[in-house]
């Protein structure tokens, strides 16, 4: 106890680590005093002058938020206006006549193109072709193709060929698409290529699969999901026209 007091009494001495030099390191910034920036105070409106404000009369120099916006969609109108104007007219340049289509050109390609945008659907082609367009030796061979073709036949036109809807049905067409390869040019060259081979399977004698019906399904199908009743009373292949009218309907005077 005695040892413990004695050590408490006498005084310590703390001992110091040397203080390195400053002259090496500088605690300080070596910046010149014109980079300095002096923080300036906020400026705030005092309550007389936040009432100043609201007192002071509206000029009427200044439109609301829904002028500028009808004004922004008028910017938008004359720039098109403008297009329009001075460029529609250089279009004539490039003005073609129209040249309608012979029985030496019966294909009719359909393309999507998006003005120059980039899509997955902008490298589809479409081809549609009318049956009694294309070089088939007799009636058997076109029964043939018309079995080989599978659903790609319809007795009609198909909605988006480019067709007619007056134009005569005939023998029916073809449809063959492809998207499968990366350019247009090839997808349509694989069209091309399998009507190729559909008209030349189509020739070959002597199978002619005269005994084998057509399979009208997929016309039925399609006929009944448009509920237009088209599937009733035999119209199915034979569309009504005006020449099925009955003539005794007609008034006297213009029944001859």
């Amino acid at each position: 106890m005695a040892s413990r007091l004695a050590r408490l009494a006498c005084p310590r001495v703390l001992s110091r680590s040397p203080i390195p030099s400053t002259s090496s390191h500088r605690l300080f910034s070596a910046s010149s005093p014109a980079l300095a920036r002096r923080a300036k105070p906020e400026e705030k409106l005092t309550a007389e002058q936040a009432f100043d404000l609201l007192e002071d009369d509206y000029d009427d120099d200044d439109s609301s938020s829904a002028g500028h916006l009808m004004l922004r969609e008028q910017r938008r109108v004359l720039y098109y206006l403008r297009l329009i104007e001075h460029e529609l007219p250089k279009l004539v340049a490039y003005r073609k006549p129209y040249i309608p289509p012979t029985s030496e050109t019966p294909l009719i390609v359909r393309s999507i193109d998006y003005a120059g945008e980039e899509h997955p659907a902008t490298t589809k082609r479409v081809m549609v072709v009318a049956v009694d367009e294309l070089p088939l030796r007799d009636a058997s061979a076109i029964h043939k193709l018309k079995l080989l073709a599978g659903p790609r036949w319809t007795p009609n036109p198909p909605t988006d060929a480019g067709v007619q809807k007056d134009a005569p049905w005939g023998n029916g067409y073809v449809k063959i698409s492809c998207e499968d390869f990366p350019t247009p040019a090839m997808n349509l060259k694989w069209a091309s290529d399998a009507l190729d081979r559909l008209v030349l399977e189509a020739n070959r004698k002597p199978e002619t699969f005269k005994d084998v019906p057509l399979d009208l399904r997929h016309v039925r199908s399609k006929i009944e999901k448009a509920k237009r009743g088209d599937h009733l009373r035999g119209r199915l292949l034979n569309r009504p026209t005006i020449a099925d009218f009955p003539k005794a309907w007609l008034p006297a005077e213009k029944r001859s």
